[in-house]
């Protein structure tokens, strides 16, 4: 967008939720050049004022941003990393490029376990296997994987939709594809209002279609 005479990326946050009747809605979303802690925050808060409650699991990429606005405001709901973005991050601890795969596949199998008791002793079975191959893996994968398995905490029949942020990488998909054809905005203002138009539309679509949770 145009901002003060000179052209800079801004950051668009966008939550989505599900509802009492297990259909996905779009809860807001905000415009900023930030998408540091105090956009997440304030973005957070004003979902709050305009009724957000009940709120029984947040997930999301590891976003340091969004995890500090989440303790702040949302200090009690259980947090779920996404398990894709997991996998992505944990080849970057390896030593060779040829060993990512299986890295990226061992941590697959943890979070396929069929209980979080499982996971967890599968978890350390594959860091005691890569502690002397890959070190730094053996240690990330021991202080971050319950992140990861929050989801296990929930019904099972939920899992599969509960330990990824694929519905929102796919609204992300759509709105780049939608405001690429703009190019450069005139201004952030206009950038909002194209996006939230978009939303709408997609927020009316899962209103009146198939359930995405069977609560």
């Amino acid at each position: 967008v145009r901002d003060c005479g000179s052209v800079v990326s801004i950051a668009v946050l966008k939550a989505i939720g599900v509802n009492g009747d297990g259909k996905r809605e779009i809860l807001g979303v905000s415009a900023s050049l930030s998408e540091a802690e105090v956009h997440w925050r304030t973005f957070l808060e004003k979902l709050q004022v305009r009724g957000l409650k009940g709120v029984e699991l947040i997930i999301s990429d590891d976003h340091s941003g969004l995890k500090a606005a989440l303790r702040a405001v949302l200090t009690s709901v259980k947090w779920q990393r996404c398990i894709f973005h997991m996998a992505q991050n944990a080849q970057a601890y390896s030593n060779k490029k040829s060993m990512r795969e299986e890295i990226a596949q061992s941590v697959q199998d943890i979070f396929n376990s069929p209980s979080k008791a499982d996971a967890l002793d599968m978890m350390k079975s594959v860091a005691l296997d890569f502690l002397d191959k890959a070190p730094k893996f053996s240690n990330w994968l021991e202080s971050n994987i319950e992140e990861g398995l929050t989801f296990m905490n929930f019904p099972r029949e939920y899992w599969q939709k509960l330990r990824t942020v694929n519905t929102v990488e796919r609204l992300h998909r759509e709105i780049r594809r939608r405001t690429k054809v703009v190019s450069i905005f005139p201004n952030p203002e206009s950038c909002l209002r194209l996006i939230t138009a978009l939303l709408q539309e997609q927020h009316e679509d899962w209103i009146n279609g198939h359930k995405f949770l069977n609560l």
